[in-house]
């Protein structure tokens, strides 16, 4: 007797295309470009390891670049706070630009040091300073020169309350950042980037360290930073991305193989290798 045929699954089948398909999120296609990556390749010396990506972010929006490991995602992050130009022999092509103003964060002419302050990162694991919960937060600040204590203490609290960490430690700004949870120091991290009013938040797998509990808050506080800072996130969690990504690019081998409004790709998606990916079928 024949077998009945089993239907291949599909990317929308999935439990991240079920999660992306649930979300109520108001239009976004509309916003202007906040940044936008223009034919991007990157080299580790002889090796290139990005090739030719071309990536828009509109303004005040999440965008995700999801892909296996080792596909350029966090290469392609580093890019745009220039952390690349630490080491020898590394090499960037194109341009990333940053909107309104067309300042182009790969050229030789632009500050490295400036486009930190401008681009805020958050690593994988926190790293706080070793110092007071108060001077990671001020760090920043006192890069930019600012001295007047007042105004010190009302960017520090401003940061700490944006990174939904005030509350928690309002009452000990002075004590040691490494009193902290994990979840707290990579809050503090966020606030720490958040001080000097970066135009990019950059965050590099910012929950693969964190408890479930502290995932959910730093989730529910990118929910609310979204609002007033463009995001763009590295994240091997394709729930987390469609849970919280207005837009999603998959990566691979370097490239960029698809970008799009993160329901379309969790449930549609444009390119066979997305949707191999998508449904487990490889990475």
């Amino acid at each position: 007797m024949p077998q009945p045929a089993i239907e291949p699954v599909r990317a929308s089948h999935t439990r991240a295309g079920k999660v992306a398909a649930a979300r109520e999120d108001a239009p976004v296609g509309d916003r202007p470009l906040k940044a936008e990556v223009k034919g991007v390749n990157f080299f580790y010396g002889a090796k290139q390891a990005l090739k030719n990506i071309n990536l828009p972010i509109p303004e005040r929006t999440v965008t995700a670049l999801i892909g296996p490991s080792g596909c350029g995602k966090s290469t392609l992050l580093r890019c745009f706070n220039r952390m690349h130009d630490l080491y020898p022999n590394n090499r960037y092509e194109g341009e990333i630009l940053l909107h309104p103003t067309q300042v182009n964060i790969l050229s030789p002419s632009v500050d490295p040091m400036e486009m930190r302050l401008r681009t805020g990162m958050v690593f994988q694991k926190p790293n706080p300073f070793p110092k007071s919960i108060f001077e990671n937060v001020a760090y920043g600040l006192r890069l930019r020169f600012v001295k007047d204590r007042e105004v010190l203490a009302e960017r520090v609290e401003a940061a700490l309350v944006a990174a939904a960490l005030w509350g928690e430690v309002k009452d000990r700004l002075h004590q040691s950042a490494f009193n902290l949870s994990g979840g707290q120091q990579q809050r503090l991290c966020v606030a720490r980037a958040l001080a000097t009013d970066p135009e990019l938040l950059l965050l590099d797998e910012p929950t693969s360290a964190l408890d479930p509990i502290a995932t959910s808050k730093i989730e529910d506080m990118v929910f609310t930073l979204k609002e007033t800072v463009t995001i763009l996130i590295v994240t091997h969690n394709m729930e987390q991305a469609a849970r919280m990504a207005d837009y999603t690019g998959f990566m691979y081998l370097g490239e960029l193989i698809e970008r799009g409004p993160t329901a379309q790709m969790f449930q549609r998606p444009k390119n066979e290798l997305t949707e191999k990916y998508l449904t487990g079928s490889f990475g």
